[in-house]
């Protein structure tokens, strides 16, 4: 990594992306912020002579391959993608409806590897760069009334680490974030979709698990410009973790994800360890 590197962050027009924009041009970095509403992101930024504010829908391939165009144009590589854009469609299974559910994975997983396939070309010619991809504990431990989300992170988790291998030998490295809860705008109505209590027999826990999550926005244990900060600096080590679980709260899903596997794995290890044909040694 060069001492002035080039940054492609998504959805930096809010959130935990704002802060990331702001660690990285603290840092020296030439940045490039991207959003939907390209006045969103310039209202939530300001301007700098490092800073350059480019349209991206994540969800449509060629607003990402016009981005990385763009980038190019002006800065001539790309050194660091960071994959931060999102939302969350929240509620029971049975009571998102199935649009939703595909609206969920268009956002959350296909709008990172939308980015990526159009990012990837530019840094294999580079023969170096840095994939960054903001997950959630929520891709290492699902529970009830994130069904959506987490499949989408779930294959967030399953693509990155597939993908590491193979781009490995071009000097291209990745590092997943799984946040805990972090204070950003994640729980506002702006980023999440909240559902109706449609079905009789999960309306009373809709409604009170609605209520205390939007309760908790703002109370959130995280400080995002810390995150910010700390990603900064793991984003200039020489070895990257493929895995970074950020706040004490992700830690603690590690460690309790890691313990069920193992006792998983142990629980029926006997019938698991027999399924083999006789003639194999």
């Amino acid at each position: 990594m060069t001492e002035k590197s080039v940054w492609f962050v998504t959805g930096a027009g809010r959130g935990m992306g704002v802060d990331i924009v702001r660690a990285a041009l603290a840092a020296g970095h030439a940045v490039v912020a991207t959003g939907r509403n390209t006045d969103a992101v310039t209202r939530a930024l300001g301007e700098a002579d490092d800073l350059l504010v480019v349209k991206l829908d994540v969800t449509r391939p060629e607003d990402a391959k016009a981005a990385v165009a763009a980038v190019v144009n002006r800065f001539g590589r790309i050194d660091v993608l960071v994959n931060n854009a999102g939302n969350f469609y929240a509620g029971f299974f049975e009571e998102i409806s199935p649009e939703d559910f595909r609206a969920q994975i268009e956002t959350n997983l296909f709008g990172p590897v939308n980015v990526t396939r159009a990012v990837l070309p530019v840094m294999r010619g580079q023969r170096r760069g840095l994939i960054v991809t903001i997950s959630s504990t929520g891709g290492i431990v699902g529970q009830a009334f994130v069904s959506a989300y987490s499949a989408a992170k779930f294959g967030v988790e399953g693509w990155i680490e597939s993908l590491a291998p193979e781009v490995a030998p071009f000097g291209i490295r990745t590092m997943l974030v799984e946040p805990g809860f972090f204070r950003t705008e994640l729980l506002t109505d702006e980023s999440t979709k909240w559902p109706d209590a449609s079905i009789d027999d999960y309306a009373e826990n809709t409604r009170q698990t609605v209520t205390a999550w939007k309760k908790m926005n703002g109370l959130q244990g995280g400080d995002p410009a810390k995150l910010a900060k700390a990603l900064i600096t793991l984003a200039g080590s020489d070895e990257p973790p493929l895995r970074w679980p950020a706040g004490v709260d992700a830690v603690e899903t590690f460690e309790k994800k890691a313990k069920e596997l193992v006792a998983q794995a142990n629980a029926n290890r006997a019938l698991s360890s027999s399924l083999a044909h006789d003639d194999v040694k």
